[in-house]
């Protein structure tokens, strides 16, 4: 890294496309302002974002960190930091960032700063990397990388976040990982917000469409009136568990979203299981709040087309309040079920890209394509 004879420091945000690019956009209006005044001594900073996609067809942190290097020879930039939305990993570990000191680079895993306040913890990711980089080398700082330590969203006491082990050849000189329980749960919650999996029910068109015409035509259905009004609490609650269960497990057979590995290394293993945790939780998710929808919806068709008197008579319970959100909660999961069958008529294409960013679809194409060969 060099600093200009005008003390301008240039840093080039390099982003996968999709999500990590709209945050590193949305950052890039305020990181100059916000680090020019964190390092003080009048520097100033200019912000430049790159959309690239430098992960594809590889996970491994020091692989990537020579893309970043060689990418950034090719500009006139002092700092590199990129950001991925793919979950990484180094010695076991889950990466959350790398940084070269030398070469002025960081990588940044973003599912390891977790699933909510993305984007403020990502700029405070940023800062702390680029001012540790730029402090060093602006300075020619003698000791080791690590004689710095980050601050900001790296270490805190409910932050499972400490410095991780770095290889010898590695470009790296200095890494954070997190580990244990919580910082499983932390790379989990990021990967599901990666996915973002509210765009599943707008993705899912002919499942939607099939649950709203199985929704519709279950309200007025006698036989589900009197079903519905001898269903107590704890049944409703277990056909709405068993099909929300049984929709989240037909668009994971059926689009083929299992991940499995051919690797026997228990690193592999580990993988797999986070990837299909993430898999399960973004699905349930978009599941969840499609079941609400119809919920919803099919309470609204409920007070417009019942009619009272008609209703008694065949179940010999007046329509009030109570029996219209019965009703409505009942049909939800009858629609549910419809939608899991409508599910079918989608693409596994169309399934990936409503489940998952766009990054973890081009892996999952990846490793698909190497299969097949």
């Amino acid at each position: 890294m060099r600093v200009s004879s005008q003390d301008v420091t240039v840093v080039a945000l390099l982003a996968d496309p999709d999500a990590p690019t709209e945050i590193a956009q949305r950052m890039a209006q305020t990181l100059p302002d916000r680090l020019a005044d964190k390092s003080g001594r009048g520097r100033r900073f200019d912000v430049e974002v790159v959309s690239e996609p430098f992960t594809a067809g590889a996970e491994d942190p020091p692989t990537l960190m020579h893309r970043i290097m060689d990418r950034g020879s090719e500009g006139n930039w002092d700092i590199v930091v990129a950001l991925t939305d793919l979950p990484l990993h180094s010695h076991g570990r889950k990466l959350v960032v790398d940084l070269s000191h030398e070469h002025g680079l960081a990588l940044l895993s973003l599912p390891a700063l977790g699933g909510f306040r993305l984007q403020t913890k990502a700029r405070q990711a940023v800062e702390e990397a680029v001012l540790s980089l730029a402090g060093l080398q602006a300075t020619g700082a003698e000791g080791p990388p690590g004689s710095q330590p980050l601050r900001g969203p790296f270490i805190g006491r409910l932050a499972p976040v400490h410095p991780g082990q770095v290889g010898e050849e590695e470009i790296a000189d200095l890494r954070y990982v997190v580990s244990g329980p919580r910082g499983y749960l932390r790379v989990l919650g990021g990967m599901v917000r990666a996915n973002r999996p509210w765009r599943l029910v707008p993705g899912l068109s002919k499942a939607l469409a099939a649950a709203l015409a199985t929704g519709a035509v279950a309200t007025v259905n006698s036989t589900i009136w009197n079903l519905a009004t001898s269903l107590s609490t704890p049944r409703l609650v277990i056909a709405t568990v068993g099909s929300v269960a049984v929709m989240v497990g037909w668009l994971i057979v059926d689009a083929n979203l299992w991940h499995r590995t051919d690797e026997v290394s228990p690193e592999a293993r580990k993988r797999a299981v986070l990837y299909n945790a993430s898999t399960v939780v973004t699905v349930g998710i978009g599941v969840i709040v499609c079941y609400v929808g119809l919920l919803v919806i099919n309470l609204v068709w409920a007070l417009f087309i019942l009619n009272d008197r008609v209703f008694a008579s065949t179940t010999r319970t007046p329509l009030h309040a109570t029996e219209y959100l019965t009703l409505s909660w009942f049909v939800a999961s009858v629609a549910t079920v419809g939608g899991a069958l409508g599910s079918g008529l989608e693409s596994d294409e169309a399934v990936r890209a409503a489940a998952y960013s766009k990054r973890e679809q081009e892996r999952r194409s990846a490793l698909q394509d190497d299969h097949g060969d």
